[in-house]
């Protein structure tokens, strides 16, 4: 690393969800601002890109793509996951019944939900339907499939009346008794030195710490409640990862390797 990039301030990527505000808040609003340049996107598929391509010294990436992408470390313990429902990881269905669908519409934008979706029918509900990537965006999906996997914020809003809404983070609960993580913080490995050096652990708590400011900043956008909001990060997504969702996370890796959904499957390896 040539010595101006040295100065330059590290780079972090993260999707613009609200699972991931108590993670960045510190970066953009705490006591950790100006140590780093926080970019967002919508999609958390893009982030993973970013880091493949050197674009980002660190991105929360998809968990999944730890097992596709080379020279990368993960910073241990913080997450986005979820111990049981997560509420924004969601296959929405006109049908009332999952074994009933025989084509479902996947949003382009994930990465770790699309391999789990796949892992719930092919392992659990024992059959493969047909799969097709699609925008998120559930009218149109559902114009060409009988299901679509919806992630992030657009899944909270789903109305329910219309349509069966099953909770993937549930499924997975029932089928497993573990819960899952869906993304972590990644770094290229010859950023590690400094990557350590943001501590995000100690973001994450000051994020957690602040739930009323982040409920009012994200009401707007997100069209919930600050109830709503702080009831969504603290009971729904889990940012700190227990021994059961080790379990869940080894597990799913494990079917990932069963279904040809990654060539290898390698173990965590962290800063």
């Amino acid at each position: 690393m040539n010595e101006h990039a040295e100065h330059r301030l590290p780079t972090v990527a993260a999707s613009s969800y609200l699972n991931t505000a108590p993670l960045i808040w510190s970066f953009i609003h705490g006591s950790r601002r100006g140590r780093a340049e926080v970019l967002t996107d919508k999609a958390p598929a893009r982030c993973a890109e970013m880091l493949a391509h050197s674009e980002v010294n660190a991105a929360l990436v998809p968990i999944i793509e730890y097992q596709r992408l080379t020279d990368i470390v993960v910073v241990p313990d913080v997450c986005v996951g979820s111990r049981s429902a997560a509420r924004s990881v969601v296959l929405a269905t006109r049908l009332n019944n999952l074994k009933k669908v025989r084509r479902v519409a996947l949003d382009n934008s994930s990465r770790t939900s699309v391999a789990l979706v796949k892992i719930i029918f092919q392992e659990f509900l024992g059959f493969e339907p047909e799969w097709t990537s699609a925008p998120p965006d559930l009218k149109s999906m559902l114009a060409h499939a009988e299901a679509a996997l919806i992630i992030g914020d657009p899944a909270m809003k789903i109305s329910t009346p219309q349509f069966r809404v099953f909770d993937l983070a549930t499924l997975w609960h029932e089928f497993t008794g573990f819960g899952l993580v869906f993304a972590m913080w990644m770094a290229r490995a010859e950023d590690a030195v400094r990557i350590r050096q943001l501590d995000f652990a100690g973001a994450r708590d000051e994020g957690l710490a602040h739930l009323q400011e982040i409920a009012t900043d994200y009401e707007q956008p997100v069209g919930l409640t600050p109830g709503e909001i702080k009831q969504y990060l603290t009971q729904n997504i889990a940012f700190s990862i227990d021994d059961e969702m080790l379990k869940g996370l080894a597990l799913y890796f494990e079917m990932c390797g069963k279904y040809k959904l990654i060539d290898r499957i390698k173990p965590l390896e962290f800063i």
